[in-house]
């Protein structure tokens, strides 16, 4: 069995350790009907569009 001859430093475990851990920005598309920044297989928060169509009818602010 394979023995580590001297012992590893802890800057080098949590080096080789936080290159797994990077989290990755989400990958956002464009909605077609208002330009607005989504998440894909969601529902447009801003205009409520799904897939071109009319999903959530949403009240105005005003």
């Amino acid at each position: 069995m394979a023995v580590p001859k001297y012992k590893t430093s802890k800057a080098r475990s949590r080096s080789r350790r936080s290159a797994n851990m990077k989290l990755k920005a989400p990958g956002l598309i464009e909605c077609t009907t208002c330009g607005n920044m989504v998440l894909p297989h969601h529902v447009c928060p801003k205009c409520g569009h799904y897939r071109g169509k009319q999903v959530l009818e949403l009240q105005d602010m005003a």
